[in-house]
């Protein structure tokens, strides 16, 4: 082995200046990598940081001036309110997903719910309870409570609701609309408050008896209670808002993104159905379908020994939800102001032949309407603010041709 070596240093001998310098060399490059890279790392998160300062932006939320329940003033200047609200703003605005689906839905359901209230002499705003309950889904609580108004058993059959292993007339919409309406009424002939009347469907009559009792105040927004009732009304308020002026929150829609109502027909249906399966293809659906339109029949027949008669929705023949050809490029945008499918006072083609106006700084409904020459009324009128709300900074405001 010594030998070995001895031989090997013999060979390398006249090369050990230029091996050392080759080594030294190496060092020196291994070193200058490593500067270069600690540099190149250093101006690279520098520029990643200004890049995302400059790029990315999460706003803070102007608030209303002024909101209402069912015409029912909310004290928005007591700064307990204030920041209930901000807070149910802010969830909303920044969960865009379930927000747009809120605004998609809407258009499709609120067609079917409005009809009912107003019947049962019941506010519009209370239509939107049903959407932040379920969101418009089946879904069913870990209390049981089901449907699109989240009704729990006794509360449903107490309201005339039919609830079996075959029947559960909670997912029925305009059924569980009907139950709802019920309570409503019953709890404003207690309270003579809508707002009270709101709550009380999340806590109960009788928790909020009791809190009225213990707490000496039937004001709703002076009231101490638990977390879920205390911000209820304030989620009902602040979906409200954005689903009335989306684009001062920064969702832009157009018309087709929106769910179009379903064109249903009706069944009647006084006998057993021993298999569903059968029956909808029998009707020129499928399952699914008739399913997915009729969530209250809970199994795959139906015995309906009591002779009972049951409406059963079906899909009109021949129509289609959606239309086969492609919208146009660049379709007119839903007003700032959402009506949804129950507006037909404005048309979005006479909305495209308008002048478009984003607003400014120091800019409200009086200095536009000197502007443009038009009546306040008339702007009022054309993009659906209502004589209590102010338009705000990045709002598009509408204004048509006057001889329209």
């Amino acid at each position: 082995m010594k030998k070995t070596w001895e031989k090997i240093k013999a060979i390398l001998l006249p090369f050990r200046k230029h091996l050392t310098a080759f080594c030294s060399l190496i060092f020196l490059v291994l070193i200058i990598k490593l500067f270069n890279y600690s540099v190149s790392d250093r101006v690279s998160d520098n520029s990643y940081k200004n890049y995302f300062n400059s790029s990315y932006k999460v706003f803070g939320i102007p608030l209303p001036k002024e909101l209402d329940f069912c015409g029912e003033p909310v004290p928005v200047s007591d700064y307990t309110i204030r920041e209930s609200l901000e807070k149910e703003l802010l969830i909303n605005t920044y969960w865009q997903s379930q927000t747009l689906l809120f605004l998609k839905r809407c258009n499709r359901w609120f067609p079917v719910i409005e009809p009912i209230l107003k019947r049962h002499g019941i506010p519009q705003d209370f239509e939107y309870i049903a959407l932040i309950e379920s969101g418009f889904t089946n879904v069913v609580s870990p209390a049981g409570a089901t449907g699109f108004w989240q009704l729990i058993d006794p509360t449903a059959r107490n309201y005339g609701l039919e609830i079996s292993d075959e029947v559960d007339e909670r997912y029925n919409v305009e059924k569980s609309t009907e139950a709802a309406c019920l309570f409503f009424k019953e709890a404003f002939e207690k309270y003579h408050n809508w707002t009270l009347v709101a709550a009380s469907y999340n806590l109960g009559m009788g928790g909020i008896d009791k809190q009225i009792e213990k707490q000496r105040t039937h004001n709703y927004y002076d009231l101490y209670l638990n977390e879920e009732t205390a911000r209820y009304v304030f989620r009902i308020l602040a979906v409200k808002d954005i689903l009335k002026r989306p684009k001062a929150y920064g969702f832009e829609l157009r018309r087709h993104d929106l769910y179009p109502p379903l064109p249903l027909r009706t069944v009647r249906v006084d006998s057993s159905i021993t298999d569903l399966a059968d029956f909808a293809i029998k009707q020129g659906t499928t399952y699914k379908i008739l399913k997915l339109l009729n969530p209250w029949l809970r199994k795959n027949s139906m015995s309906n020994n009591d002779r009972k008669t049951y409406t059963i929705s079906l899909l009109t023949k021949g129509t289609k939800i959606y239309p086969e050809e492609e919208p146009e490029i660049n379709p007119a945008p839903v007003p700032d102001t959402i009506r949804f499918v129950t507006s037909a006072d404005i048309t979005l083609d006479s909305l495209s032949h308008g002048i478009k106006h984003i607003v400014q700084v120091d800019e409200n409904i009086s200095s536009l309407s000197k502007k443009y020459g038009v009546s306040e009324e008339l702007l009022r009128t054309w993009n659906h603010i209502d004589s209590k709300s102010e338009i705000v900074i990045g709002q598009e405001i509408v204004i048509l041709r006057t001889n329209q």
